[in-house]
C-alpha cells in the first residue's frame, strides 16, 4: 500500500482544526489531528473522522438531479443549467425579481466558494427575498455590532487565553469549540483558566458540558437573559464599579445607560430569572475587580424573544467594566484577510430595517429577511409573493422554525433549486438539485471565520481530491448560473471566473500582515509552502482604529435598543407558573446540524434524539425515563423518547435540532435509521425576537404527556 497524507482543514464546524489525511489512492485510510498546525495542535473532535464518510458517502450526489413527478433522473450540467436559468428567468420576468428568494444554510460560512461567488451571485439577483440561517441564530450580535461599532461583522470574542474570568450565557462552548469564538479545543483552554488560578462561570438553564469545566453553573430561565445582565449593569452603577479605562473618551450614553438600568436591580429581576440577587450582584463585582474578564453570550442568548437587548448588553457589561477591546477581555481579531472593505463592496457592512417583510413586517438585516416570515411569504399572494426558490447548503425544514408549514409551503412553488450534495428533508422539494463538491474535493481557506479567532492565524489548504470530470465546485455553480441568469456581463463582476484563490492572493497582499507591510509577508505562495499554517500572535486592541461609526466612537446605548426595554419590562410582570414548561434545544459534540447524521461513526451508540425533563416534571406530567411522551405547542406535537435528568432546570425541556429525518423521498439512509424528531416541528414560526426578527427557538412553551 502506498500512502500520501495532506494537510487540511476539517470544515464541519467553527473550530477549523487542523487535519491529516492520509489516503491510498482515491480512498481515505486515517483522519487525524495535524500536531504542526499552531492554532489546534493536533486536537480534532469526532466529526472531523466523519470527512472520510461524508467524501465516501454512496448517498452523496455526484451529478445533478432533476424532478419529473415524484421520481428522479440524473441529468448533464447543460441540460441542469439550462433548465434552471430558463425558469429563473421566467419567473423574474412574469412577477419581478423579488419573486424569487433565495436561502443559504450554514455551511455556507465554512465554504470559500459560497463566501465569495456565492454571496455576489445571490445578492447581485436584486431581490429582497434573501433568507439565511443568520435569523435562526447569531443576527443579535450582529446587530449590536452594527449599531456600536458600525459594521456588522465587528463581533468581539472573548480573549480566552489570557482572561482569569470567562462568564458564559448561553453557550456550550466545550461542546461547540467556540461559536462566534472560533477555539479548537475549548475544554484545553478552560482548563488552562481554572489552572492559572481564574473563574469559569457559566449561566444556562442546562448543566452542560461546559458546566463540568466551570467553577460555578447558575440556571436561568429561558429567555430572561436581559433582565440578568440589566441587573448586573445596575449595580455596577450603583456601587461606582463602572470603569471604562482607556476607552472612556470614545464610549457615549453612559448617563442614559445609568437611568435605563435604575429599574432594575437583582432583588427585583432574580424572581423571574431564577438567579438569585445575591449572586448577580456579587457577579458583578467579581467582573468589575477581576483585571482580566470577559462575558461571552451566544446561541441562547440570541434565538430567544428578548435575543436583540440580550446581545447588546453583553458588549455593555463588557465596556463598563473595562474589559472591551482589553487582553483577557472581549476583543477583535485582526485576520490576513480583511473581510470589512470586501464585505462593504458585497452589501454586508450591515443595514437594519431598510425594508420589511410584506405579510407580517419584520426588518431586514443585512440584506436579508428572518427565515421565520419564508413560509408566509410564500403562501401570501399580491406583489412580491415569492414564487421561486434557491436555496444553498442549507436544510430549512429541519433549522427553520414551524419546519412543517414552510415544507408545506415548499410544494406551492413553481419552481425550486437546490444547491446540495444530498436528496434530504429540504431538497426532495426540488425541481433540480445541483450537487457540489465535497469538503476534501476543494481549497479551502477560512475567510469568514478567521474574523472570529481567538488567535490571529491564516491557513490555505489545497484539495486533497481532484474534483471529477463530471463533478462541480460551488464557485463554478454559481458562477455559471450568474452567467445564464444575470447575462454574459456577470463574469467580469466575479474576477472573470478565475477561482476563489485570485480573490485570497489579493486579500492577502493588501492585508495587515501583507507585503506592503512586513520583508516576509503573507501571500498565497507563502500559505502553500506552510502547508499547517502560519501563526500571527495572540489578539491586539483594535480600538478606536477599527470603528467604522460616523464618528469614530461607540454609542452605548442606542436608541433602537432603548425603545424596546418596555417590552422588557413587561417580562417582570410574568413570573413562571408552577407547571409551565418551556423548550430550550441542545448542542451535541457528535452532530451538527441535519446533514452529518448521515455518518455511520457519528450516529453510532445510544440514541441521543431525547427530551431531557428534570426529575419533578416528569412525576408532575406522568412520564418516565426511557419511555416516549408527546410534546406539544400551539403548532404541532411530536413523539419522542424521555431522558430523566437533574442536569436541565425545573421547568424547563431540552431537545437537540437537526434531527427528523423520517420524511419519506430522501437518500439518506443511514440518517432515516437513526431518524429522530425536529425540533422545528414544534417550534413556532410567530414566536419571534420583536426587534430583530431572530426566532425565538428557546424559551418556547410547550406541554408534555405520557
Amino acid at each position: 500500500m502506498t500512502t500520501t497524507t495532506h494537510y487540511h482543514s476539517c470544515t464541519l464546524c467553527e473550530a477549523t482544526c487542523g487535519i491529516a489525511v492520509t489516503v491510498d489512492a482515491n480512498r481515505v485510510v486515517d483522519i487525524r489531528g495535524d500536531e504542526r498546525d499552531p492554532f489546534s495542535r493536533g486536537y480534532i473532535c469526532p466529526k472531523a473522522t466523519a470527512l472520510a464518510d461524508l467524501h465516501h458517502d454512496p448517498d452523496r450526489l455526484r451529478t445533478p438531479l432533476v424532478r419529473h413527478g415524484l421520481e428522479w433522473r440524473a441529468a448533464g450540467w447543460d441540460e441542469a443549467f439550462d433548465l434552471v436559468a430558463r425558469r429563473i428567468r421566467d419567473v423574474r420576468t412574469r412577477y419581478g425579481k423579488h419573486a424569487l428568494a433565495v436561502y443559504q444554510g450554514n455551511p455556507s460560512a465554512h465554504n470559500l466558494g459560497l463566501v465569495t461567488y456565492g454571496q455576489a451571485f445571490f445578492r447581485g439577483l436584486g431581490t429582497r427575498n434573501l433568507y439565511s440561517a443568520t435569523s435562526v441564530d447569531q443576527l443579535p450580535h450582529m446587530l449590536a455590532a452594527l449599531q456600536l461599532f458600525g459594521h456588522q461583522l465587528l463581533m468581539p470574542v472573548p480573549d480566552i487565553d489570557r482572561t482569569d474570568l470567562l462568564v458564559c450565557l448561553g453557550g456550550n462552548p466545550a461542546v461547540s469549540n467556540g461559536s462566534i469564538m472560533t477555539a479548537p479545543n475549548v475544554r484545553a483552554r478552560l482548563k488552562a483558566i481554572r489552572a492559572r488560578g481564574g473563574e469559569v462561570v457559566l449561566v444556562d438553564p442546562r448543566r452542560t458540558e461546559t458546566a463540568a469545566l466551570a467553577g460555578e453553573h447558575l440556571f436561568i430561565r429561558p429567555g430572561t437573559d436581559a433582565l440578568l445582565l440589566l441587573s448586573l449593569v445596575q449595580v455596577l452603577f450603583a456601587e461606582g464599579l463602572v470603569a471604562p479605562g482607556r476607552l472612556t473618551p470614545h464610549l457615549r450614553g453612559l448617563d442614559t445607560l445609568r437611568a435605563a438600568a435604575a429599574d432594575y436591580p437583582p432583588e427585583r429581576t432574580a424572581p423571574v430569572t431564577g438567579v438569585a440577587a445575591e449572586r448577580v450582584t456579587e457577579l458583578a463585582r467579581r467582573l468589575a475587580r477581576t483585571e482580566r474578564a470577559a462575558v461571552y453570550g451566544r446561541v441562547g442568548v440570541c434565538t430567544q424573544e428578548f435575543g436583540g437587548l440580550s446581545a447588546w448588553l453583553v458588549v455593555v457589561v463588557n465596556a463598563l467594566t473595562g474589559h472591551l477591546d482589553e487582553p483577557g477581555g472581549a476583543m477583535f481579531t485582526t485576520p490576513a484577510i480583511d473581510t470589512l472593505p470586501l464585505a462593504a463592496r458585497a452589501g454586508h457592512a450591515g443595514s437594519f430595517g431598510a425594508y420589511r417583510s410584506r405579510a407580517r413586517g419584520l426588518p431586514e438585516f443585512g440584506g436579508e429577511l428572518p427565515v421565520a416570515v419564508l413560509a408566509e411569504e410564500i403562501e401570501t399572494p399580491g406583489e412580491g409573493q415569492v414564487r421561486a426558490l434557491i436555496t444553498s447548503a442549507g436544510n430549512p425544514v429541519l433549522s427553520a422554525p414551524n419546519g412543517t408549514r414552510l415544507e408545506r409551503a415548499l410544494t406551492e412553488l413553481d419552481f425550486m433549486v437546490a444547491i446540495d450534495p444530498y436528496l434530504n428533508e429540504t431538497t426532495r422539494h426540488a425541481d433540480v438539485i445541483l450537487p457540489p463538491t465535497g469538503p476534501l474535493e476543494r481549497s479551502h481557506y477560512e475567510l469568514a471565520l478567521t474574523n472570529y479567532a481567538v488567535r490571529n492565524v491564516a491557513k490555505y489548504s489545497p484539495a486533497v481530491f481532484p474534483r471529477g470530470r463530471e463533478q462541480r465546485h460551488d464557485w463554478e455553480i454559481v458562477l455559471e448560473l450568474a452567467t445564464r441568469v444575470l447575462g454574459g456581463g456577470a463574469p467580469a463582476r466575479f474576477l472573470g471566473g478565475v477561482g476563489p484563490e485570485a480573490m485570497l492572493e489579493i486579500g492577502l497582499r493588501t492585508g495587515p500582515y501583507g507585503l506592503r507591510r512586513l520583508r516576509k509577508g503573507l501571500s498565497l505562495g507563502r500559505l502553500k509552502r506552510e502547508p499547517h499554517g502560519v501563526d500571527l500572535g495572540p489578539l491586539e486592541r483594535r480600538l478606536p482604529g477599527r470603528l467604522a461609526t460616523r464618528d469614530r466612537t461607540v454609542d452605548l446605548a442606542p436608541r433602537v435598543y432603548l425603545d424596546d426595554l418596555p417590552r422588557l419590562r413587561r417580562l417582570l410582570d410574568r413570573a413562571p407558573r408552577r407547571d409551565e414548561l418551556v423548550l430550550i434545544g441542545r448542542r451535541q459534540l457528535r452532530s451538527n446540524n441535519s446533514w452529518l447524521h448521515n455518518s455511520e461513526r457519528l450516529v453510532k451508540g445510544k440514541p441521543r434524539c431525547t427530551l431531557l425533563v428534570h426529575p419533578d416534571d416528569a412525576r408532575r406530567h406522568g412520564v418516565a425515563d426511557g419511555q416516549p411522551a408527546t410534546l406539544s405547542s400551539a403548532t404541532g406535537s411530536i413523539r419522542v423518547p424521555v431522558e430523566v435528568t437533574d442536569a436541565i432546570m425545573p421547568g424547563v425541556v431540552s431537545l437537540p435540532h437537526g434531527w427528523g429525518h423520517h420524511r419519506r423521498g430522501t437518500r439518506l439512509r443511514v440518517a432515516a435509521e437513526h431518524a429522530g424528531v425536529s425540533v422545528n416541528d414544534v417550534t413556532d414560526e410567530g414566536f419571534v425576537d420583536e426587534l430583530t426578527g431572530t426566532a425565538a427557538l428557546s424559551g418556547l412553551r410547550v406541554r408534555l404527556a405520557p
